[in-house]
């Protein structure tokens, strides 16, 4: 399928997309705040800055966008555009996942990664089951978890 915006177009479009502060982050981190968990945000300490770390737990969380971290699901689907410097993006961002994964568990870190596909889209699950299962893991021994958990 051929590209409905210019380069130009697109530049701008894929440049707008944040990083931080993403509608599902912000859906997450308030009700979790509601029900009296204490965090810091993108914190720099930790490699790739987790989007919120509970040192009380000694737990993060990371909340993923399905296409940036290459998810299994519906929402993730390799652009035909470009797709060399999309893959060699896509994998470079997985390698570094996996690399953050594995510093976590060797400094004794928790880590929940809440994706994107959890949050919204045809498969979502409703936001106060995402909220209770995380709190739950929270306040558990429980070591990593995803939401939701492809099979």
């Amino acid at each position: 399928m051929v590209d409905v915006h210019t380069p130009i177009q697109r530049s701008r479009n894929m440049a707008a997309i944040k990083g931080k502060n993403t509608k599902p982050e912000l859906i997450i981190r308030k009700e979790l705040h509601r029900l009296g968990f204490r965090y810091r945000l993108h914190y720099s300490a930790l490699p790739g800055s987790p989007d919120l770390v509970f040192p009380k737990y000694k737990a993060v969380i990371l909340i993923n966008g399905c296409f940036w971290h290459k998810h299994e699901c519906h929402m993730f689907k390799w652009p035909e555009n470009n797709a060399e410097f999309w893959r060699a993006k896509i994998e470079k961002n997985c390698i570094r996942d996996s690399k953050n994964s594995d510093y976590f568990v060797a400094q004794g870190w928790r880590s929940l990664v809440i994706w994107e596909c959890a949050i919204k889209g045809k498969m979502k699950i409703p936001i106060d089951q995402v909220i209770e299962s995380t709190a739950l893991w929270l306040s558990s021994e429980s070591k990593n978890k995803e939401i939701p958990v492809v099979i």
